[in-house]
C-alpha cells in the first residue's frame, strides 16, 4: 500500500512535506474539510496552536495513535505530551 493510499483520520501520523514545518512530523487532531486537517506535534505546534495544512503537502503514515484518536474522542481535546510520546514511539518503531 503505497503513502498515497492513507486517507487522512484523527490520530495519523503525517511527515510535513511543504511551509516551514517541511521535515517534521505531527499527527492529526481535526479535519477541517476533504482538503485541509489540523495538524499538531506537542512541541513547537502544540494543539492550541495547531497548524492547518493541506493534505497535498503532508505524507500520511501507516501509524494511527489510538490515544490520540480515543482522547479526541471522549474530550474534544489530547495532551502535547500524548501528541510527542504518539509521535515518538511511532519512530522508534520506524527506525528513523
Amino acid at each position: 500500500m503505497s503513502a498515497l493510499e492513507y486517507m487522512p483520520e484523527i490520530g495519523r501520523l503525517v511527515k510535513v512535506l511543504r511551509g516551514k514545518d517541511a521535515g517534521t512530523y505531527a499527527v492529526i487532531i481535526q479535519i477541517v474539510d476533504e482538503r485541509f486537517v489540523l495538524v499538531a506535534d506537542g512541541d513547537k505546534r502544540r494543539f492550541d496552536q495547531s497548524k492547518k495544512k493541506n493534505v497535498l503537502h503532508l505524507l500520511m503514515q501507516p501509524v494511527v495513535s489510538s490515544e490520540v484518536a480515543d482522547s479526541m474522542r471522549e474530550t474534544g481535546r489530547v495532551t502535547n505530551a500524548k501528541l510527542r510520546y504518539a509521535i515518538q514511539k511511532a519512530l522508534q518503531g520506524k527506525g528513523d
